[in-house]
């Protein structure tokens, strides 16, 4: 068993994000969302975003203050920008944090935070993104986050899904939902938690 911080993306507490938390529970562990826009819900990016850039920074330490639920180790799963406060996060936690997922929105520590803190010494982490995602930052900016990963003794995993989207997992975005792609997330997801779990158990 192995508590989850699951960050939802700018469109909130949707389908996809519920989706997740279910099939996790389900393989026993424990999941706690951490919704910084409580409750609120989009159906599209502009009003979203809109949304987080009024937020900006207070964003972060609302998804750190409410991470703090879990006060012991823990995984972070996140979405879109949801992907970058599971980040923020495990940087701020570094005793805590034994992995992070990330569906898009992986990105280099220099954009966490105030760009200070390091990449947790030997935390794991996978990249998920669909090969149609219109939020992708680029070649280069995947390569800085690759290089800090590595930096910190540990080695990424990136997983690119030929039929997704951004949101490929999120049945009510039908320009990015990609059933197959979903599943195997999905399957890379329970495994990846499985592991944390037999590392803790192992520890």
């Amino acid at each position: 068993m192995t508590d989850i911080l699951l960050f939802p993306s700018v469109l909130g507490v949707r389908t996809g994000v519920t989706d997740t938390a279910e099939r996790l529970r389900a393989a026993g562990h424990r999941v706690e969302v951490v919704d910084v826009l409580d409750g609120t819900t989009f159906d599209s990016y502009e009003p979203a975003l809109d949304r987080a850039r009024a937020d900006g920074a207070t964003n972060e330490a609302t998804a750190l203050e409410r991470s703090r639920v879990v006060e012991g180790p823990f995984v972070a799963v996140g979405f879109s920008s949801g992907a970058a406060l599971a980040m923020y996060v495990a940087t701020q936690r570094p005793d805590d944090v034994r992995g992070v997922v990330a569906m898009g929105g992986a990105m280099p520590t220099k954009y966490l935070g105030d760009g200070t803190a390091p990449w947790p010494a030997g935390v794991p982490v996978q990249e998920h993104m669909g090969a149609h995602d219109d939020f992708d930052d680029g070649p280069e900016v995947r390569a800085e986050f690759v290089a800090d990963v590595e930096k910190a003794g540990a080695t990424p995993e990136l997983f690119r899904y030929d039929g997704g989207g951004h949101l490929f997992n999120e049945p009510g975005l039908p320009g990015e939902h990609d059933p197959a792609a979903a599943e195997q997330f999905y399957t890379r997801l329970l495994a990846f938690v499985a592991d944390r779990s037999a590392d803790r158990a192992a520890g």
